[in-house]
């Protein structure tokens, strides 16, 4: 619970206020109770259908599993193009109070999800009645009854999307200009197909055949979601198989255990500050956490030798790049990702290896991971130095930037630390160092 700010919970108190006003005129109303007793356990029970689930985003309330919904989104659309507004949002709160939650603070996230299902099935409601949908539904008039169902739809992508971005500028700390990007689009075209069941559910409610006949769309719908819960796991699998390889990598080189993953972290720092959408941000992760692989080719004597290099023993040390490219290429959805593991050692003045690239010829990925990776190096104690300080270090890099570093990707790194700060763990196995000499010009010992 206390990993939820306090604004956020603000943000989500608001929230469940308007559904409650939402839900106010229920007393008032006459509808017919029967259906929406019958949608909201129908939703319910869908709900509680066990269904594989795909990679969640901590912190956030509203980042708990895919958006909603799952197969069952058609009953919740159903309902709204059925059932005046009110009702149709009390449809959504019994399946969005009972729903598995696996993180923490449970409560919360149920209540977020009710809240937030309800204020988008009742806005989506009220833009289908208010354009006549209801008699359109009942005739039906085709291809009418689509314009109403149609506005209906992308009002609903459009409150959960503007719902959305408040709770990860909030709960998150994603920048604001970053919060909404991507994900209206992301949404749009899986809730319209959703949509479509939905109409399809009342159309045929309305028709001689009756709900039994209505309830069949939901078979196809879930053969599709558990389809693409499949993709999920194939993917989750592919992470296991990356975060196995750094492990390999973190026992290989006992100086560096730990980097990986903070480079990793940085280097999503860096990319949402950029406005990079969520896609790119968790690709550019990956590059993070893998920029490295290729030590696994480099003789173990090299990375954990206390001297200094010989020219031909630092030559072995700078083909780790290439072995990680060669490593990476076959994992099909690393994408941008393979070309900032070959990269992330090329420098802007052209002094950099394995190929001396200059400026605008080294990929973004790489430039970001090359500040990422130099930054975690200089805040990371080890064995054989101290952590400096992060102004220290963040001095450095302006120092460096323009002739190593992309100014950018260093002013991007300095704003996100200035309001989510960094935590460094000690990647030593003795926490005991000793002193250090300065480093001046290099910011590691090895090439890393």
């Amino acid at each position: 619970m206390g990993s939820v700010p306090a604004w956020a919970r603000v943000y989500v108190a608001c929230v469940v206020l308007g559904a409650l006003v939402c839900l106010a005129p229920l007393s008032a109303l006459h509808v017919p109770w029967w259906v929406v007793a019958l949608l909201a356990v129908l939703y319910a029970g869908c709900e509680r259908i066990p269904l594989p689930r795909g990679p969640r985003a901590a912190g956030a309330p509203g980042r708990e599993a895919p958006k909603g919904m799952g197969a069952f989104l058609p009953v919740l659309l159903a309902g709204a193009f059925l059932l005046p507004p009110p009702a149709a949002a009390l449809v959504a709160l019994p399946g969005a109070l009972l729903t598995r939650v696996e993180q923490r603070p449970r409560w919360l996230r149920r209540i977020w999800r009710a809240a937030q299902l309800a204020v988008a099935i009742w806005a989506a409601s009220r833009v289908h009645w208010a354009l006549g949908g209801r008699n359109a539904v009942i005739e039906p008039h085709f291809p009418y009854a689509l314009v109403p169902a149609g506005a209906a739809v992308l009002t609903f992508c459009l409150v959960l999307t503007v719902l959305d971005g408040g709770i990860l500028a909030l709960a998150e700390r994603v920048p604001v200009r970053g919060a909404w990007r991507g994900l209206f689009a992301r949404s749009l075209a899986p809730v319209a197909v959703h949509g479509l069941a939905g109409l399809m559910m009342a159309v045929l409610w309305r028709s001689p055949y009756g709900p039994v006949a209505a309830l069949l769309v939901l078979l196809p719908m879930y053969v599709s979601c558990w389809v693409f819960a499949q993709y999920h796991r194939e993917r989750a699998a592919h992470q296991a198989t990356i975060r196995a390889l750094v492990q390999a990598v973190d026992i290989k080189d006992g100086y560096t255990r730990g980097h990986s993953e903070r480079v990793g972290q940085a280097s999503m720092m860096i990319a949402r500050e950029l406005g990079m959408d969520d896609e790119r941000v968790e690709v550019l992760r990956f590059a993070g956490i893998l920029h490295d692989v290729g030590k696994l080719g480099v003789p173990t004597r090299l990375l954990r030798k206390d001297g200094p290099l010989t020219p031909e023993e630092r030559r072995v040390i700078e083909l780790h790049p290439e072995y990680g490219h060669e490593m990476v290429r076959g994992i099909g959805f690393l994408g941008e990702a393979r070309s900032a593991i070959l990269h992330h050692h090329e420098r802007l003045d052209g002094s950099g290896y394995p190929y001396g690239l200059v400026g605008g010829q080294i990929p973004e990925f790489a430039r970001v991971v090359a500040v990422a990776d130099a930054f975690d190096a200089m805040t990371s104690t080890r064995s054989y130095r101290r952590a400096r300080p992060v102004p220290a270090a963040l001095e450095e890099l302006e120092r460096c930037a323009g002739a190593q570093f992309d100014p950018g990707m260093v002013r991007a790194l300095a704003r996100a630390l200035s309001r989510q700060g960094w935590h460094p763990a000690v990647t030593a196995d003795n926490g005991a160092c000793p002193p250090a000499p300065p480093v001046s010009g290099r910011l590691e010992r090895h090439p890393t």
